[in-house]
C-alpha cells in the first residue's frame, strides 16, 4: 500500500493568525495528544518576532515544556539566522526556513528581499549544523499582491537552495492561487531535485481547491503533505488568505482511496473539535459536517 506522511501544522499556522490568544498548556495538550493520533511529524511553533505573529509569543517555552515522543519529528519555522539560533537552543529535529518566492510577498511578510533571504538562509545552513533544513517556498503559485509567480522562477529558487545545502523544499500556495495543473508541474520539477522525501505540498483552501491540489502532487509522486486540524490558518501577511487543508479531510481523502496515513480519524475529530473551540473559529472541515463516506480504521 502507498504511504503519505501528512505534518501537522495545526500550532503554527493554524495559530498564527488567530486573534484569540490559545494558552501555552492549551497548546502543550494538543501536541501531546497529535501522536496519539498517529502524527508522526508536528510544526510546533514559530521562532519569530512576537511582535510580527503575537500569537506564537511563547514559542520558547512551548517547545521547552513539550515532551518529545521519538517517533515524531518536531519541526519549527524560522525566518532568519536568529529564529534559527533560538529554535537549535530549543533542540528541533528541523528548521524549516521560510520566504516567498514572490518579492513583494517577501517584503510585506519578511521585510526583506529574496537576495536578503538568501543571504540569511546561507548563514542559518551553516550554523544547523547537522540538524536537517527544509525551505518553505511561499507563494510558490501565486502572489496577493503582483499575482502570478513564473514556475521557471520557483524551479531556480529550488536549484538554488539545494545548492546552498537545503536538505528539503515545500511548495506553499500560501493564498490558494494554484490550479491542479500548476501543482502537476511544479511538484515535478521538485520531485527531480529533491526526491520523493524531499518534498511537501502545502495547500491552502482558500478557492477550495486544496485536497485537489494535494491529490495532484500525489498523483505525481508526492508523498508530504502539511495540514491543520479543523482547517485553520492563513498567513497575516497575504490579504485574503484562509485556512490550510483540513487535516481530518485530507486523511479522509487518502485512506479512502487506499492510500495510508497512519493517523486514526477518530481521535483527530475531537482534537479538531478541542481547537477550534479553543481559538473560537469554526471548523473548515466537510468531514465535520458530513461525516465519514463510510466507516474506517486506521491504515497499517
Amino acid at each position: 500500500m502507498n504511504t503519505v506522511l501528512i505534518t501537522d501544522v495545526t500550532l503554527r499556522d493554524g495559530l498564527q493568525i488567530v486573534p484569540r490568544w490559545v494558552s501555552t498548556p492549551d497548546k502543550l495538550r494538543i501536541a501531546h495528544a497529535l501522536p496519539h493520533c498517529g502524527v508522526r511529524k508536528i510544526e510546533l511553533t514559530s521562532f519569530t518576532s512576537p511582535k510580527a505573529i503575537p500569537s506564537l509569543a511563547d514559542a520558547d517555552e512551548l517547545a521547552s515544556l513539550t515532551a518529545r515522543n521519538p517517533q515524531v519529528c518536531y519541526t519549527a519555522l524560522v525566518p532568519n539566522l536568529r529564529g534559527a539560533q533560538r529554535a537549535l537552543a530549543a533542540k528541533m529535529d528541523e528548521l524549516n526556513f521560510v520566504f516567498s518566492a514572490s518579492e513583494a510577498h517577501n517584503q510585506a511578510n519578511l521585510r526583506m528581499t529574496i537576495a536578503q533571504s538568501l543571504a540569511q538562509l546561507e548563514q542559518v545552513i551553516s550554523a544547523a549544523g547537522g540538524t536537517p533544513v527544509n525551505v518553505s517556498l511561499s507563494t510558490a503559485f501565486g502572489c496577493p499582491f503582483t499575482g502570478a509567480v513564473a514556475p521557471a522562477h520557483v524551479i531556480a529558487l529550488m536549484q538554488e537552495v539545494q545548492r546552498m545545502g537545503a536538505s528539503s523544499i515545500s511548495l506553499c500556495d500560501t493564498t490558494g492561487m494554484g490550479s491542479p495543473a500548476d501543482v502537476e508541474r511544479l511538484t515535478q520539477a521538485a520531485l527531480s531535485l529533491y526526491g520523493e522525501q524531499g518534498v511537501t505540498g502545502h495547500f491552502h483552501d482558500t478557492r477550495g481547491l486544496a485536497l485537489a491540489n494535494a491529490w495532484a502532487a500525489y498523483r505525481e509522486g508526492g508523498r508530504r503533505f502539511d495540514a491543520a486540524l479543523a482547517g485553520l490558518g492563513g498567513c497575516p501577511y497575504a490579504p485574503g488568505a484562509s485556512g490550510n487543508a483540513s487535516l481530518e479531510d485530507m486523511a479522509h481523502m487518502f485512506q479512502i482511496s487506499g492510500v495510508n496515513t497512519g493517523l486514526n480519524l477518530e481521535a483527530l475529530q475531537p482534537l479538531a473539535e478541542e481547537i477550534a473551540a479553543l481559538t473560537q473559529e469554526p471548523i473548515q472541515s466537510r468531514l465535520h459536517k458530513a461525516g465519514p463516506a463510510y466507516a474506517l480504521k486506521v491504515c497499517q
